[in-house]
């Protein structure tokens, strides 16, 4: 018999007590019905995945200079401040810049102004503009002002990072497709596969939404996050493995109900790494925003913050569920959910 509240590892109901979330979080006794709730999540998935795309595609995403090329000014801050750097360079030029923004913290504060790509007059009058306005002066005396960037080289650059990514992407998901097939079997490799797609459409969507720039940190980021995916889905199928070991010849729980339980019994575990993840993540975004400014490491941050989010919710609420879904189409698995009802309808006219 389970303790008031609980239930039992057989997927049966102990005596209706009022429980603690925290105490059926920490018990992992599976009163959390995930994936007998597959349906609700399978549609929360879709429609989360559906949004991501249609801004991906009609919206798109704002590329930073690497991809798109330009030109890059930087110079000493002093007193400069974002609005009068951007309305001096658009009276220059005749155009807004793209950005405008302030880099670093107290004597190492940079004003950094990206453009379209210039040409040497417009660079030098602009150099000149900025100049006459705020006399930038940097540590050593002397005015420090630099141009960089060339629209062709960098929108091939950019076009090689994008090409490398997306082959880097297809050798890591055939990788991980052998190596949990290997280990476990071919459903919870499709499972997990499908759970990785889930977290690129999403971050890069949610890139799209937010608008958030796309940086040679931000391809970075993104495959990062897909080890740490990969990590957490394969801890719930290890356990949804070592559950259900054996349970062709089990009349006691179905294939379902002991997978539930695997998720349950590694929810706790799940959240603790997703917040241990999170937290220095979050420390860097506070050095990358408040101390150094806006630059590489907001970027690498950003991404990685979103991905470790999509990625959990995927472990638990999309890779499990999917894998029962497919599971539930093998001819053993059915005939042993249907002796295990069967078992209990009989008990239950005993009663």
């Amino acid at each position: 018999m389970s303790a008031p509240g609980t239930i039992d590892t057989d997927g049966t109901a102990g005596p209706d007590q009022p429980e603690s979330l925290f105490n059926r979080l920490y018990t992992g006794t599976g009163a959390f019905p995930i994936v007998q709730r597959r349906r609700l999540y399978f549609l929360l998935t879709g429609a989360i995945v559906a949004i991501c795309l249609a801004s991906i595609i009609f919206r798109g995403f704002t590329f930073g200079i690497d991809f798109t090329g330009g030109t890059k000014l930087t110079m000493p801050a002093g007193d400069a401040d974002t609005g009068r750097v951007a309305t001096v360079v658009e009276e220059t030029l005749g155009q807004e810049p793209q950005t405008v923004q302030i880099v670093g913290a107290g004597n190492a504060r940079i004003v950094e102004v990206e453009t379209g790509f210039l040409t040497s007059d417009e660079i030098y009058a602009t150099k000149l503009a900025l100049v006459e306005e705020f006399q930038p002066v940097a540590a050593s005396g002397e005015v420090s002002i630099e141009a960089v960037g060339d629209s062709a080289r960098s929108e091939s650059w950019g076009g090689q990072v994008t090409q490398q990514m997306i082959i880097a992407l297809v050798v890591f998901i055939v990788i991980v497709f052998g190596y949990m097939a290997l280990r476990f079997e071919w459903r919870m490799s499709v499972a997990g596969v499908v759970a990785l797609f889930f977290d690129v459409i999403t971050t890069a969507g949610v890139y799209s939404l937010l608008g958030f720039e796309v940086s040679p940190a931000t391809v970075i980021g993104l495959l990062t996050i897909l080890g740490f995916s990969l990590y957490d889905t394969v801890i719930v199928f290890d356990k949804v493995d070592e559950n259900t070991r054996g349970s062709k010849h089990s009349s006691s729980s179905t294939y379902a109900e002991e997978a539930n339980l695997a998720v349950n019994q590694t929810l706790m575990r799940s959240i603790h790494t997703t917040t241990i993840g999170i937290l220095p993540l979050l420390a860097l975004l506070v050095v990358a925003v408040w101390i150094l400014g806006v630059g590489t490491l907001l970027d690498l941050a950003i991404v990685q913050v979103v991905g470790i989010i999509t990625g959990t919710f995927s472990s638990i609420f999309l890779a499990t569920p999917l894998l029962v879904w497919l599971k539930e189409f093998d001819p053993a698995t059915k005939r042993q959910t249907a002796k295990v009802l069967a078992r209990r309808e009989k008990a239950g006219a005993t009663a």
